[in-house]
């Protein structure tokens, strides 16, 4: 089983024990909802801890390969790409994740972009809520 199959499980499984293992120790994870990337494989985690309790009916619509170029270094790496659906404090959202691998196959950057507009904000909220209540970052913090 491929690096995204073994993800989308994890996730419809909401296992981070899984999803530890797919991880680089230096993924980046870009958000919708801040400017700056969370870094660091621990950091990361906590999110999709935070994501995985905000995702109502999250659900994978399809699952698309290809390569596309790291905004780490320019260069490109084997890439997949996850559209899905979900919907956060009943806003119903379309997103996709972009996963990008590392020569072992690992996940070393994530890419998420969700619509609309109304949902990045209501998935705000809830992230930060979220991250403040595990401690993850001060209830002071913006991106």
């Amino acid at each position: 089983m491929e690096t995204a199959d073994r993800f989308r499980a994890a996730v419809e499984k909401r296992d981070l024990t899984a999803l530890d293992d797919l991880f680089t120790d230096d993924i980046r994870l870009y958000s919708p909802v801040k400017f700056v990337p969370f870094e660091g494989k621990e950091m990361v985690l906590g999110l999709f801890g935070v994501l995985l309790r905000t995702f109502e009916e999250l659900r994978y619509v399809g699952h698309f390969q290809g390569v596309a170029e790291t905004s780490a270094d320019g260069e490109e790496a084997p890439s997949a790409i996850l559209p899905f659906r979900a919907l956060v404090n009943g806003k119903q959202i379309h997103g996709i994740d972009l996963l990008q691998f590392d020569e072992s196959g690992r996940v070393k950057e994530f890419t998420v972009m969700v619509r609309p507009q109304s949902a990045v904000h209501a998935l705000g909220q809830a992230v930060l809520a979220g991250l403040v209540a595990d401690g993850l970052v001060p209830a002071s913090a913006d991106g």
